[in-house]
């Protein structure tokens, strides 16, 4: 599987006669490296990080991904990957977006949470976490930390997850068929991926 390719064909997918989600998992932006005793989850992005998490905002509103919810670790590296994430969905479309006509095109703001479980935890925490999410929400994006984000991928769907992990700004978009509170190990088949670079 390449980069922007997987099983099914580029944007959101509903298959008939059921209801299918789409759990997007984004790995935090370039970040500089700790100096002077600062702590891990102190760590600022660098300036291509802002660019890549603004171009990986821009990627998912093109694809059609946009999230009702968010959960983001606190860590200060995915919260500005998060912010520059919400920029770069809000820019103007560089294609129509494909709505009913007179539809409202306007990007409703998404549910956000910011937990530790995501940075302290393990791909099974995540996991847990998913399927806790909102039944409502049809779209949810997990901002996280290798390597626990691309273990969870990799629990998701061991066949197509990338064998060396999400780079950064690395996004993967797994199927979700049912509910979340259903969702097992090996039944989020990857969708779609992409390496966000501004």
């Amino acid at each position: 599987m390449t980069d922007d390719q997987a099983a099914a064909t580029g944007g959101p997918d509903v298959p008939s006669g059921g209801s299918v989600r789409h759990l997007v998992l984004l790995r935090h932006a370039k970040a500089g490296q700790p100096t002077n005793g600062m702590q891990d989850a102190d760590r600022p992005l660098t300036a291509r990080g802002h660019a890549d998490a603004a171009a990986a905002g821009a990627w998912l509103r093109y694809e059609g991904y946009l999230p009702e919810a968010v959960s983001c670790s606190p860590a200060k590296r995915t919260r500005q990957t998060w912010h520059d994430v919400a920029l770069g969905m809000a820019a103007p479309p560089t294609r129509p977006l494909t709505t009913q006509p007179g539809a409202d095109t306007a990007m409703a703001a998404p549910t956000v949470r910011y937990t530790a479980q995501i940075y302290h935890g393990y791909a099974g925490d995540l996991l847990d976490l998913v399927r806790a999410t909102d039944p409502a929400v049809a779209t949810l994006l997990l901002i996280g930390h290798n390597p626990t984000i691309s273990e969870l991928s990799t629990l998701l769907d061991p066949v197509h997850a990338a064998p060396d992990g999400l780079r950064t700004g690395g996004i993967v978009v797994h199927r979700v068929e049912g509910d979340w509170a259903e969702l097992r190990e090996q039944a989020g088949p990857i969708v779609k991926w992409h390496t966000a670079r501004g």
